[in-house]
């Protein structure tokens, strides 16, 4: 797998975080395979291969890599508008925490804490969503950017699905992060188009 495969990847997985945030936002449910393998990404802190953050494959992600094929290759009909403005967000926001390193040292002590409870309670437990959600309250909710989520406002004011969102807000930034460690920029997503494109369509039906 090449650089832009693994590229692709990363920015595939914060299309699929997106897109279960607004999945949640909407109708109060989440997809259970890909919410699973999220989750668990942002405590895979120290991966042999991309691939393997997610799974070892792109299955779980592939809603989010259709996502993202849809948005390069400008086809409207099949572009996720909300997914869409919830990814940009979560690169701008990524790229604010960047800047914080007494907030990333704070993030990855919250973290191992939440690991403990994944062994304890396994990853989509209420209290792990919690921690997660609390998490990203006490940490990201707090820089400039703040991304606003829209939806049914019977779902988004259960405290369980509100932290639900905030973890994946959280599993988000954690593959936008990888995607810029992984030479990510902005300007890629217009000037190297045909090429992210290329990539994202061998890893999808390679």
């Amino acid at each position: 797998m090449n650089q832009t495969e693994e590229q692709v990847i990363a920015l595939g997985a914060t299309f699929e975080a997106a897109l279960q945030v607004d999945k949640l936002a909407r109708t109060g449910q989440y997809s259970e395979g890909p919410v699973t393998c999220l989750i668990r990404s942002i405590f895979d802190r120290s991966p042999d291969r991309v691939i393997d953050i997610y799974g070892g494959s792109p299955y779980q992600i592939r809603h989010g890599l259709q996502a993202l094929e849809a948005m390069l290759e400008r086809d409207t009909a099949s572009l996720q508008r909300e997914a869409l403005r919830y990814v940009m967000n979560l690169l701008a926001l990524e790229r604010q925490l960047a800047k914080r390193e007494d907030m990333l040292q704070v993030l990855g002590q919250r973290l191992d804490q939440a690991g403990k409870q994944v062994e304890h309670f396994g990853i989509l437990h209420d209290n792990v969503m919690a921690g997660l959600g609390g998490t990203y309250q006490d940490t990201l909710s707090t820089l400039k950017l703040r991304i606003q989520v829209h939806g049914d406002m019977r779902y988004l004011q259960q405290p369980d699905v509100a932290n639900q969102i905030r973890a994946l807000l959280l599993a988000g930034i954690r593959s936008a992060r990888l995607w810029r460690q992984l030479g990510g920029h902005r300007w890629q997503l217009l000037i190297s188009r045909r090429k992210l494109l290329d990539a994202c369509k061998n890893v999808l039906h390679g």
